[in-house]
């Protein structure tokens, strides 16, 4: 027997290598586009499950804000403001028609009381503040309050993630409109008046330190938080970052620094200083009078002369000096009311804080005279060589 080809089988059944070729590239462009569609399911895969994790977690962080809120507001008990729906809430603000502000916590809107038809500003919380502590803060210390000098909250609302505040009007706005553009401002305000309005917060913020049952610190003072009302009485407000403290217990504890830069005391956010306590709220006061009384933000980069920068320093400087060295500005400080304002502010910002009066001290100085200060030390020394046990003796225990 012999084997070979049968001679029956055609040449065209024989793969040829044109077509071997055609087969190896179609197999070639199905892998790729496995693979392109592969790559693209996994990368949408991919998205999708940072987009849960995202949306969960913060579904998560609302719900545990919620749940923290009502349980505070449980455990108030009996609170004496009063709590709206949400919709009653865009009634008295006409659907948050009208701003008066806004900032990093949210905005604030004109509204009215139905029942009286009294002005109220509304502050509505940012819903990413899912944690409610802002809210909480603010309810459990104004809550608390009942002062000429501290704004009255009238109510409030929490509903799931939204949540607002509702306080008395106050027509004059925050002092910063009248202290940094007084030469626009309609109603320029006198030295008079802004010495009573330095003397009114001093009033306000001895209220929190010792007027309450539980001392309030407020670790936020400065121009934009100060209200004026028709007759411009100051009243402090914003108490998103205070903090209750027992009034025997001198100083507190503080995970994260609180407040606002250019005010913020240096034992904030340097243990190095001293312990936080009420002296820290004294020293923000201090910054702030300065800035009162320099018409000015206290850094000033577009003042013409270096030395005017920082104004703290270039106001010590010339008060070392006396005050008749003050080329130019005599129709600012001849007034034995602004000096002694200038004296105590300085007193206020010392870098140690029991170097610093207490604000009890503060207002007894206000009220006092000018000629029974005493000039304050450089608060602007090395904070190293700071060390004067004389005035410590003076105010630590106070």
């Amino acid at each position: 027997l012999s084997v070979g080809v049968s001679p029956h089988v055609s040449p065209s059944n024989q793969p040829t290598l044109e077509s071997t070729h055609r087969q190896r590239g179609l197999s070639t462009g199905v892998k790729v586009l496995i693979g392109v569609f592969t790559g693209v399911g996994v990368l949408v895969l991919l998205i999708l499950l940072r987009y849960y994790r995202v949306f969960n977690s913060h579904w998560r962080n609302n719900t545990k804000g919620a749940t923290n809120v009502e349980m505070f507001l449980e455990s108030c008990g009996h609170l004496t403001v009063q709590r709206y729906k949400y919709s009653d809430i865009k009634k008295m603000t006409n659907s948050f028609k009208e701003t008066l502000g806004q900032g990093g916590y949210g905005s604030v809107f004109k509204g009215k009381l139905k029942h009286d038809g009294r002005l109220v500003a509304v502050k509505l919380l940012n819903e990413s503040k899912g944690n409610g502590e802002d809210f909480i803060n603010e309810v459990a210390t104004i809550g608390r309050t009942n002062h000429v000098n501290v704004v009255s909250l009238l109510g409030f609302c929490t509903e799931g993630v939204k949540r607002a505040l509702v306080y008395e009007f106050m027509p004059n706005g925050s002092l910063e409109r009248f202290i940094y553009n007084e030469k626009t401002s309609d109603t320029p305000l006198g030295w008079e008046k802004l010495y009573q309005i330095a003397l009114g917060i001093a009033t306000g913020l001895e209220y929190l330190h010792r007027g309450c049952n539980t001392r309030i610190l407020h670790f936020d003072i400065k121009p934009h938080n100060i209200l004026l009302d028709e007759e411009f009485i100051p009243k402090i407000s914003d108490f998103g970052l205070a903090k209750l403290c027992p009034t025997k217990e001198s100083v507190v504890s503080m995970l994260v620094p609180r407040g606002t830069i250019g005010y913020i005391a240096p034992e904030v956010y340097c243990k190095n200083f001293g312990g936080v306590s009420h002296k820290s709220d004294v020293y923000s006061y201090g910054m702030m009078v300065l800035e009162i009384i320099g018409g000015r933000k206290n850094i000033d980069a577009t003042v013409e002369n270096i030395s005017e920068i920082y104004f703290p320093k270039w106001i010590y400087n010339h008060l070392k000096q006396g005050l008749n060295y003050l080329e130019g500005s005599e129709e600012i400080y001849k007034d034995e009311t602004t000096k002694k304002m200038i004296i105590v502010a300085l007193w206020c910002i010392q870098t140690q804080p029991a170097d610093r009066p207490s604000i009890s001290k503060v207002v007894e100085m206000l009220e006092g005279n000018t000629e029974d200060l005493q000039m304050p030390p450089n608060p602007f020394q090395d904070p190293l060589s700071i060390s004067s046990p004389n005035h410590e003796n003076n105010f630590s225990r106070r």
